[in-house]
């Protein structure tokens, strides 16, 4: 009698899903290689929570049932490592600097300025303009701490 086959839904993080046609007898290996050629070192499956590291493991094991969830994870092919003292491939350059890289420098910047200038001519801002770069600069700062968090 021929085994039953499942079949899995591949979910992947932009949301979109692949139907996989498998046997319960087959591995985890056996599931990357034919959905994912080429990419078997890249791909990281997670199922309930857990990341499936061994590559030998059936799909019985899993218990998986008929449309279980497999979410899937594609991260970009890294490079072999190389042996010491042989000269590796040549890193990419590195990008070069945007306009969006450099704001949030010159609004520091800026801010530096204007509190330097404030604190040496104070007869020159008013009560409300003291209170609106101390408004600017806090906001600054969050803006500051939520992109290099990342």
């Amino acid at each position: 009698p021929a085994e039953p086959t499942l079949v899995l839904r591949l979910k992947f993080l932009n949301d979109t899903e692949r139907l996989a046609r498998v046997r319960p007898g087959d591995t985890v290996g056996a599931l990357k290689r034919t959905y994912f050629p080429g990419q078997e070192q890249q791909v990281r499956l997670i199922y309930q929570g857990q990341l499936l590291r061994d590559d030998t493991q059936s799909l019985a094991g899993l218990h998986l049932g008929h449309l279980s969830v497999l979410h899937c994870h594609l991260s970009p092919a890294s490079v072999a490592p190389t042996a010491p003292g042989t000269p590796g491939p040549r890193s990419p350059a590195p990008a070069a600097l945007g306009v969006g890289s450099l704001a949030l420098p010159l609004f520091v910047l800026l801010l530096a300025l204007l509190w330097y200038l404030q604190l040496q001519h104070r007869h020159v801002f008013t009560a409300t303009a003291t209170t609106c770069l101390a408004g600017l600069t806090l906001l600054v700062t969050f803006v500051a701490f939520a992109m290099y968090r990342r």
